[in-house]
Parts: structure tokens; C-alpha cells; sequence
């Protein structure tokens, strides 16, 4: 359950307030959501993710330099407006354009669709992409209908690095597709996530069973079977996903891999989870390339983990292992952490509406 709120009705609002007051030096609140603390000193195609809250560290902990250029905030488990996503973008952008990344869900869709039409119309290139990684959500041969889950992590990083290294929208778009073309999750649940202010969860889970293919918006998963060992839950999770290996990877043994964690799974319950996965992945002839571990995209206190496999090119290798400081994801050492204090006091196009 969810206990530590206020006003539920202001539970994202309150958020927001906390966390850009826990990491000033990385983000700032504007209208809708939050975007870096320093804008960039040149131009740069600002990448911005988005969708509803619940789902901490995504989107907005990966805001800051080598990842998003800001997030949009929705309330929990609701696609924010078309009307914050523009503020969002018309605070963050410099003048390369914008690409609005989220997980594929009808009302993000169709508001981020609105608010890339607005800018585009107003002479700021804007594009948007749908993260389709979810193997549970629908048949391989209809991709489209597929949801983003946890995946999404692993195509916004690459994304943002190409946007870091100054490639155009278009290229920064392309890199997107690559990744996701190449990414599939699976996720499996134990107990379901209670929303702020409710006493029930979304859905419920047998003791001693688990839900096969969950969402991460409290959708319960497509099938139930037995909860057993770890090594047969590493079999179930990395044998659905080779059953799924992207036939334009088929030459590639080296993966992105995130085993992650829903909100209410302890950490040492994912390592020991990941000794099984990691022996599997061996025995298939991959190699983990700086595999994540933790709570990377979360569904508030939903029990339950997905494991997420990206089969790299060496493109996706450099932009996967590029440097990274957000409040919530760190790798390597960006030494332009901070941009110019003319890159800071870089004022925004226009104002939002």
C-alpha cells in the first residue's frame, strides 16, 4: 500500500516538489514536469520522456546530462496533457529540435502527438517515439499493438547519448528504432500496487502463484502459473525472451540487460534471481554488457520483476556504456557536467502557453 501522501489527488504534484528540491543541481520544475537544472550551452535535440508518475526512477530520475533533457509528469498512471508536454518542450529545447520518447499507451500517444504537431506548426521540429518492448502485450507479428514497459530504459539511453554527441532528430530517431526494434521484456508480478488513497490493489495475485506479462499501470499479467525457485523464474523470463531474439540481431551475442525490479522486490531477492539469469544467458552465448540490476522502472509497491534484453551493434554498445549524471542513473564521468553559466542563462524559445 501506498501511505505516505497528503491530498492523493496531489501526489504527483507533491513529488515533483520533493525531488526537484532533493536535486537542484540536476533538475528544475516548470510547467508539467521538470527539465535540466543547466540548459545546454549549444544546441542540442532535447529528448524528453514522459508519461504518469508511479513509475520512479523513469521517467523523470534520468533527467540531466548524457540522458533526458526533461521529463513530462503525469498524474499516477495517467498520460499527462498535451498542454504539459509542450510546456515541458518549450522549456528544454534550443533550437535542434525535440523528441518526445514513452511507452506506447493510446492517451500518451495521441497527447504527445498533439503537442509535437503544435511545436512543429510553430517552427520547432518536434518527433515522437513508441517504446514497444513488452513480448506479453501482443503476437510478435504486431509490433505496434505492443506496450513499452522497462525497455524503455534501455532506448532512451541510447537515444540521449546520440542527441549528447550532437546528432540531428533524425538520426537521434533512428538510433531510437534501432534500439527498440532490438529490445524485448517480460515481466512477471507477485502481488499487485495499491494507488495513494486506496485501501485495494489494482489486482491480486494467489499466494503462491505469479502473474506472467504484467503492465506497469496495475494491468495484471496475461496468465497465472506457480511461484517456484528463482532458477525456474530466470528459465521462464530468459527463455520467453531468446523465443523472441530479433532476427536482424541473430549475429549478435552481446546484450543490454536490465533485470528489474517493480517497487516492492528487495534488491537481494533480485541478485539472487540474477545468479540464475546470467548462467542462462552464458549458456545461450550471450554476454551481458554492463547489465542493470535494481529498480530502474517501477509501478509503486507492485511485487514483481521484468528482465529486458537489448541485442547491441557496436552503435548501441558506445551509446549504451556513454557517460551519464541524473539524479537517479550515473555512469562513467561527464566532465562538461555543467554546462557554461552562458549555456545556463540560455533563455528558452518561447514560453509555454
Amino acid at each position: 500500500m501506498t501511505r505516505v501522501f497528503n491530498d492523493p489527488a496531489r501526489f504527483a504534484e507533491d513529488m515533483v516538489h520533493g525531488f526537484t528540491a532533493a536535486h537542484p543541481d540536476h533538475v528544475r520544475a516548470v510547467p508539467g514536469g521538470v527539465v535540466r537544472a543547466h540548459r545546454p550551452g549549444t544546441a542540442k535535440v532535447a529528448v524528453l520522456t514522459g508519461g504518469g508518475s508511479g513509475h520512479y526512477p523513469a521517467f523523470c530520475g534520468v533527467v540531466g546530462p548524457g540522458f533526458a533533457d526533461g521529463s513530462v509528469i503525469g498524474n499516477v498512471f495517467t498520460s499527462p496533457s498535451a498542454a504539459q508536454a509542450y510546456s515541458v518542450a518549450a522549456e528544454a529545447e534550443t533550437g535542434a529540435g525535440v523528441l518526445f520518447m514513452f511507452g506506447n499507451y493510446a492517451g500518451d500517444v495521441m497527447n504527445f502527438g498533439q503537442a509535437a504537431e503544435r511545436l512543429t506548426g510553430e517552427g520547432i521540429p518536434a518527433r515522437c517515439f513508441a517504446v514497444t518492448d513488452d513480448v506479453a502485450s501482443a503476437p510478435a507479428g504486431e509490433p505496434d499493438r505492443r506496450r513499452g514497459i522497462a525497455g524503455g530504459f534501455t532506448v532512451y539511453k541510447t537515444a540521449s547519448a546520440a542527441a549528447e554527441e550532437g546528432a540531428s532528430l533524425e538520426e537521434v530517431v533512428r538510433v531510437a528504432e534501432r534500439t527498440n526494434d532490438r529490445t524485448r521484456s517480460l515481466g512477471v508480478a507477485f502481488a499487485g500496487c495499491t494507488l495513494p488513497g486506496q485501501r485495494e490493489p489494482l489486482f491480486t495475485v494467489p499466494d503462491g502463484r505469479l502473474g506472467l506479462g504484467l503492465g506497469i499501470h496495475g494491468e495484471p499479467g496475461v496468465r497465472e502459473s506457480e511461484l517456484t525457485t528463482a532458477a525456474d523464474l530466470a528459465r521462464t523470463l530468459v527463455e520467453g525472451l531468446l523465443a523472441e531474439r530479433p532476427a536482424a540481431a541473430a549475429d549478435s551475442n552481446r546484450v543490454a540487460v536490465l533485470l528489474n525490479g517493480l517497487g516492492a522486490t528487495k534488491y537481494e531477492e533480485l541478485y539472487v534471481l540474477w545468479a540464475s539469469v546470467a548462467g542462462l544467458l552464458a549458456e545461450a552465448g550471450l554476454e551481458p554488457v554492463r547489465a542493470e540490476v535494481g529498480e530502474l522502472v517501477t509501478s509503486l509497491d507492485m511485487a514483481g520483476c521484468s528482465l529486458t534484453l537489448t541485442w547491441l551493434d557496436d552503435e548501441l554498445e558506445r551509446l549504451w556504456l556513454a557517460p551519464a549524471d541524473t539524479p537517479a542513473y550515473r555512469r562513467g564521468r561527464l566532465d562538461a557536467a555543467v554546462p557554461s553559466r552562458a549555456g545556463e542563462a540560455a533563455a528558452p524559445r518561447r514560453a509555454p502557453a
